[in-house]
């Protein structure tokens, strides 16, 4: 029989772009005074330090919930790229709500998804269906990202069932949440299979046994309820055991690669409005009789921070796309993702707030959203696993994957190709498989092979594409960087192979996840060109009749949907087919590098901010969909050109 979680997706119209222009024009104009969703009434709540009352009332009425569950319970849950964009429209308009109404419950349905019983998936789908909140409680302060030394304990009970003892701090809507995925020990002896997880109905639990009333205030996404729980001896039924005794650490580090790689994508949501605002003060911030976009340092960190947002959009889109396609991968791409878009945005956020200048620290007026936002990033950069942790997850593999990948593909001979549906942003994706998703990559690493690939063939095409020829030399570069990590990696001495090694093998992983960057970037760009009429027309035969490609089978059911989204989708494939923005991304990752010095291009500069400016003032995102935002009320009077 069939696994409703693994079965192929049907090839078809994808509704998710429908909901996603719905939940834009629910959360309608972000600078209307009156609108209950708008950026007033967000700021006011923060300062009040709740959620959004409003909100939550409309997320419930959308249904948010449904998204979190799997389409074989009742829910919409069926690409993880799609589910990060529709959850990026509600980042770009309040971190704190995205966290708090949705990300939570998304994280702990996933181990019911992937271990639970018939039973407890249909009780997770309903409650969630429902409206209802499901928690996951994993953190204990003293233990921080330790998950192997957790002290909250579950003993066996004298009459069946389990008793627990302990206690979670951080965990998001304890004090109000319907159930919780609770990670604890099970058995003291030291090892793997020492952890478990239990599916608790939180109001069953006995009163005096268990306290939900502790909050922890924070300093960025104040509306959060973060709260604690604590246990004394408190006795939970058998059957809340989720999966296998002992072995919630395999499930912990299969189903993080899930939310490791879908998480960032919703956060670009925030660097987006960061630009916005900052964007709208640069056109409007006089300096020597002109605006301060006019100034070649302002508008050169304008379209630097747009450019990164793109860079970091195609790599999220990229590892989400990874877990359907390439899970047997996931677990080193993920941990690229979680670490490279939040330092990205966190960086892009400290030079937009020096633009700003005293401007960025106001809690109120026109811009105060933008230390909203500032608040909010570290806060969500941390959570769930910090840039330490990744980084630990891809050192130790990083020998095996110079061996057993890169080294191979830069002779020539990779073991097996990416597929393009990988890059092709609109093409149908067959259903996440938890059973796929491994521990380790096992020394497969398709997207990184990709980089010497698409090198090699931007070298033979740009002989008669001149405009190519920027991005071949880059391309190239990163071809030598990728030989020169595959040399270091494989020097790294023993003591430099566990997640515990020295500095220089965590800077070995830092530069991998910027060729990763490359990588994605260059992938997309080139599967998009590879779709472009011009490229098309070069592909017919000697008849006239053009050649059929996967992409022209894909584009059809994505395009229209597109169309129905707001943004036109000849417009963006227009873009991601121009190898300027693929030019100036790979430019910023060598910069990181150090494998280039110095700004942009000046006509490469000035035609990217020339879209960037074209994109604010026709209310469109500064991601790779381009797509369209809720009208504002008011005409800006935006940023000269």
């Amino acid at each position: 029989m069939t696994d409703p979680l693994t079965s192929e997706a049907p090839e078809r119209a994808e509704p998710v772009l429908d909901r996603i222009a719905r939940l834009e024009a629910l959360l309608g104009d972000p600078y209307e005074p009156g609108n209950p969703l708008g950026l007033d009434a967000v700021l006011r709540a923060d300062e009040r330090g709740e959620l959004l009352p409003e909100g939550e009332r409309a997320l419930r009425e959308f249904g948010l919930g449904a998204e979190f569950v799997p389409g074989a319970y009742g829910g919409r849950f069926e690409r993880a790229d799609r589910f990060a964009l529709l959850m990026r429209g509600l980042f770009r308009r309040d971190c704190a709500l995205g966290i708090g109404h949705g990300v939570t419950s998304f994280i702990a349905g996933l181990p019911v998804w992937a271990d639970g019983s018939a039973a407890q998936r249909r009780r997770a789908a309903e409650l969630l269906l429902g409206g209802g909140r499901i928690v996951a409680a994993y953190t204990e302060l003293a233990h921080g990202s330790d998950f192997a030394r957790i002290s909250t304990a579950a003993r066996p009970a004298p009459d069946g069932g389990r008793l627990l003892d302990g206690g979670k701090q951080l965990v998001n809507n304890v004090g109000r949440a319907e159930a919780a995925v609770l990670f604890a020990r099970t058995d003291e002896h030291p090892g793997s299979r020492g952890h478990s997880h239990f599916l608790l109905d939180l109001d069953e639990l006995p009163p005096d046994r268990v306290d939900r009333t502790a909050r922890h205030p924070t300093s960025g996404v104040r509306g959060c309820l973060l709260g604690g729980i604590g246990f004394d001896a408190c006795p939970v039924p058998a059957d809340a055991l989720l999966g296998v005794e002992g072995g919630a650490m395999e499930t912990v580090l299969k189903v993080f690669q899930v939310t490791r790689s879908v998480l960032p994508g919703m956060v670009v949501g925030v660097g987006d409005t960061q630009l916005r605002v900052v964007l709208d003060f640069a056109g409007r911030r006089q300096l020597y009789g002109r605006p301060i976009s006019e100034l070649p340092e302002v508008r050169g960190v304008l379209t630097d921070t747009f450019v990164d947002l793109l860079i970091c959009d195609a790599l999220s889109a990229v590892g989400a796309r990874s877990l359907h396609l390439l899970p047997e991968e996931a677990s080193v791409r993920s941990a690229a993702v979680k670490y490279l878009v939040p330092k990205f945005l966190q960086d892009s956020s400290y030079r937009l707030g020096v633009v700003l200048g005293a401007r960025g620290y106001l809690r109120e007026g026109p811009y105060a959203v933008f230390q909203k936002a500032a608040r909010d990033l570290p806060v969500v950069a941390l959570a769930h696993a910090s840039g330490a942790v990744c980084l630990s997850t891809i050192v130790p593999q990083l020998p095996r994957l110079a061996e057993r990948a890169w080294r191979p593909a830069l002779d020539g001979t990779p073991p097996s190709a990416a597929p393009e549906a990988l890059f092709r942003l609109d093409d149908p994706l067959p259903a996440l498989d938890f059973g796929r998703l491994e521990l380790t990559a096992r020394g497969t690493d398709r997207l990184a092979c990709h980089l010497p690939a698409v090198a090699r063939e931007l070298t033979d095409e740009a002989a008669g594409r001149p405009e190519l020829g920027e991005l071949a030399e880059l391309a190239r570069l990163f071809t030598e960087e990728l030989a020169e990590l595959a040399r270091r990696a494989a020097a790294l001495p023993p003591r430099d192979r566990t997640p515990v090694a020295g500095r220089r093998a965590f800077l070995l992983a830092e530069r991998y996840t910027l060729l990763l960057a490359a990588a994605a970037c260059l992938g997309v760009w080139h599967a998009a060109d590879g779709d472009s009429p011009t490229a098309v027309a070069a592909r017919r035969d000697g008849s006239g009749a053009e050649t059929e490609t996967h992409a022209g089978a894909g584009a059809g059911a994505g395009a229209d949907a597109d169309a129905d989204a707001g943004a036109g989708a000849d417009d963006r494939a227009a873009f991601l087919a121009d190898p300027r923005w693929a030019t100036a991304a790979l430019h910023r990752l060598a910069e990181r590098l150090g494998l280039r010095r110095g700004p942009l291009p000046e006509s490469a500069a000035r035609q990217l901010f020339d879209e960037l400016v074209e994109r604010h003032a026709g209310d469109l995102t500064f991601d790779l969909f381009r797509g369209r935002l809720a009208r504002r009320s008011v005409p800006d009077r935006g940023v000269p050109s």
